[in-house]
């Protein structure tokens, strides 16, 4: 972990302005956009930090969406599907407007109920490259294409194929 800058106090925990939900490091938020007409952007609090003034700072690592890639949003990506990318950034605490959690894809796929902070990610995203990793997915179906949770899936019972 890095360490904290002189006349900076790392935090344990940050309240979110106007709530009673309290974002540690580790935790999933959505943050305010300066476009309000924008979907809040994802992000993975790493580190919290007040200075003199207690202006609170969040360093975070940046989720994108499908359409926020290069290559944009493909038929298999779901509408909750998050890339977990290698862009840091530190953005006051102030924007966070609540939390989130990000499953993993087989978790998600497991959910009965998906609710509106409800995202999963299967791929880590390079935004300097527009790389992925995994670079490629299982593919099913006669379309040849990977699963989209948003999709019903129907498995054969003759060849046991989805």
């Amino acid at each position: 972990m890095a360490k904290t800058k002189p006349g900076k106090k790392d935090l344990d925990s940050y309240t979110i302005k106007g709530t009673n939900k309290v974002v540690r490091p580790g935790d999933c938020v959505l943050m305010r956009p300066a476009d309000t007409d924008k979907l809040p952007y994802v992000a993975l609090v790493e580190k919290i930090e007040a200075d003199h003034g207690n202006n609170v700072k969040v360093r975070v690592r940046w989720y994108y969406r499908p359409e926020e890639s290069l290559g944009g949003c493909r038929q298999f990506h779901g509408a909750k599907e998050l890339f977990l990318s290698d862009h840091h950034d530190v953005q006051s605490a102030h924007t966070i407007e609540g939390k989130c959690t990000v499953h993993s894809f087989k978790n998600y796929s497991k959910l009965e109920n998906v609710g509106a902070e409800d995202y999963f990610c299967r791929f880590e995203y390079k935004a300097s490259t527009g790389g992925f990793t995994p670079d490629r997915v299982a593919i099913y179906c006669k379309c040849e294409m990977p699963y989209n949770p948003d999709d019903l899936m129907v498995q054969c019972e003759g060849c046991k194929d989805w």
